[in-house]
């Protein structure tokens, strides 16, 4: 079974393998019969050989039942769709500048950004801005076979070895995609801000564009550092100063609200041209990529008011402040690291900067940060809006990626109400059902990318076993310990079974494992030596042992062996 969660023996019966061999990946489903010990199940699909590295990815997608394939009727009308023509009633913006800034191996690029200093008189240091994003609502129109698809998907899905696009690739890659010195149809943000990145005022209007350049964020990024070898078109060159001075006042902007500010590392899996894991590197967070969050924030934002200013509704991106639970769970934990989150008052962002500024550089800054994250509640789309904690906003929307997510594509009909592809007048009265469905589809989407990760480094890690890692205990339960190693960001079990011979306690208020007899204690936070015991790629799952033997005195030791039966019954 490649889920970790089940924890019984499955036996295909004679008749029952629909022609699969050993080694085959395949779906079964479980036969009726006894709950207990071995299940009996038959073969349904057959997905080809298990060990193929790109098996990976297809289990989280089968386990997560996300859809792969387009019907027949979406496919037909994205191969009719249309390339742009002329701009009619859309504003042309093919003599502006735009450029777009996306990773180097990304292939659809929604959204394209140009600045310039603001002339007007009565906005000293302040910019003008423009976010132009693919326009989607165009192409997808509701109650069509592709709007059919793409709110079946909810969201694209990113595996390390490929992608399941939330339309197909004649959108997605092609039509949608603000590819440079072709003309394309957008949905443009013009935006004006104040010397300290307040957004005063906004307009929305659809466009006709030309991407002058399709940049990378270590291009951008090397260009403004001075760097040899940026290599970029005279174009991009001249474009780039008046973007990093507009973000400039939108991170001011940023710092004066105190958004909260996690600084967990995002892990990057590498692969080979066969699909087989050669690394794990730490992703790079660079200006350039700050640059474009602030203005797709800002554009956001911007979507937002809007559509409140026009009495449309909206799909608004909600994440709400930490239920009293989780807060009063990250106080007792925080106390035993000696810090504290005050009580009695309503929390913000800031206070819980404050604890991340403090632990910053120390032993306990990963553990802080993955503590204060998971204090806060998910965030999830809805109709009714009640603001965005975590970036100590009023009101948020998504916006800026139509290509890859439904709730933009639904903040974009909104936005073109009585154009076509535009909000029908009723359609607000779906919007809470829509909310709920596409939170799930994210949900999913994260989940399968979660499993994929999981079983791509346990790949990775399978043939280093018996190698020792530096970690620290990210979870204390009566099972064992969770640590995560430095090396990799590798998450995997120290089963209570292999601790040294003793009755060990949760204590759940301080987090911690405690030796009856022995004493030997540990807690959340602290730094471990482990041993990799096993790995197994196709559940993800990750072993561990202690890398030495802890010091115990004789009679502690003795102690402990004779109280090894109660704690295995426990």
């Amino acid at each position: 079974a490649t889920d970790k969660r089940v924890r019984y023996d499955i036996t295909i019966g004679r008749g029952d393998e629909n022609g699969a061999v050993d080694g085959e990946l395949v779906l079964a489903e479980i036969l009726p019969g006894r709950p207990m010990g071995a299940r009996r199940a038959r073969i349904v699909e057959r997905y080809g050989d298990g060990r193929d590295p790109k098996a990976v990815s297809l289990i989280a997608i089968q386990s997560r039942g996300i859809p792969t394939a387009f019907t027949e009727a979406a496919l037909e009308e994205a191969a009719k769709a249309e390339p742009p023509g002329e701009p009619d009633k859309r504003a042309d913006l093919r003599d502006l500048p735009l450029v777009t800034i996306d990773g180097a191996d990304a292939r659809d690029f929604d959204d394209a950004v140009w600045a310039a200093p603001d002339d007007d008189p009565k906005n000293p240091d302040g910019w003008q801005m423009v976010v132009a994003i693919a326009d989607v609502s165009w192409y997808v129109r509701p109650g069509s076979a592709l709007d059919a698809c793409a709110y079946e998907r909810g969201n694209s899905v990113y595996f390390p070895d490929r992608v399941v696009p939330m339309l197909p690739e004649r959108l997605s890659n092609d039509l949608c995609s603000l590819r440079p010195d072709e003309d394309r149809y957008c949905l443009a943000a013009w935006l004006w801000i104040d010397a300290q990145g307040k957004l005063i005022r906004h307009r929305f209007r659809r466009g006709l564009m030309r991407s002058a350049a399709r940049l990378t964020y270590e291009q951008v990024q090397a260009a403004r550092d001075g760097q040899d070898g940026a290599d970029l078109p005279e174009t991009a060159l001249a474009a780039l100063p008046p973007l990093y001075g507009a973000w400039k006042a939108l991170d001011t902007a940023r710092h004066n609200r105190q958004t909260l500010e996690i600084d967990l590392p995002e892990r990057k899996i590498m692969l080979d041209d066969d699909g087989r894991v050669v690394g794990i590197a730490r992703a790079e967070r660079l200006d350039s990529h700050r640059l474009i969050e602030e203005f797709m924030i800002c554009a956001n934002v911007a979507a937002a008011e809007t559509l409140e200013a026009r009495s449309q509704p909206c799909m608004y991106r909600i994440h709400e402040p930490p239920d009293l639970r989780g807060l009063e769970s990250l106080r007792q934990v925080l106390a035993d690291l000696g810090l504290s989150l005050p009580k009695g008052q309503t929390v913000k962002p800031r206070q819980f900067n404050g604890i991340l500024e403090t632990v910053r550089g120390t032993p306990h800054d990963r553990l802080v940060n993955e503590l204060v994250l998971r204090s806060q509640s998910q965030a999830y789309y809805g109709p009714n809006n009640l603001g965005h904690f975590g970036l100590a906003l009023r009101r948020y929307a998504h916006f800026t990626s139509p290509i890859r997510r439904y709730s933009d594509l639904l903040v974009h009909r909104a936005l073109a109400a009585g154009e076509p592809g535009g909000l029908s007048p009723r359609a607000a009265e779906k919007f809470s059902d829509w909310g709920e469905h596409i939170s799930e589809t994210e949900r999913r989407a994260m989940a399968a990318e979660r499993d994929a990760n999981d079983r791509y480094i346990a790949a990775f890690l399978a043939d280093r076993v018996g190698a020792v890692f530096s970690g620290a205990i990210t979870g204390v339960t009566r099972a064992g310990l969770f640590v995560a190693l430095d090396e990799t960001g590798a998450n995997g079990l120290l089963p209570i079974s292999i601790l040294p011979a003793d009755y060990y306690v949760h204590d759940e208020e301080r987090h911690a494992l405690i030796g009856e007899a022995t004493g030997l204690t540990w807690r959340l936070g602290e730094p471990i030596e482990v041993k990799l015991r096993e790995a197994t790629p196709v559940t993800g799952g990750l072993i561990f042992e202690l890398a030495e033997p802890p010091k115990i005195s004789g009679a502690a030791k003795r102690r402990g062996a004779m109280r090894r039966p109660r704690r295995r019954r426990h």
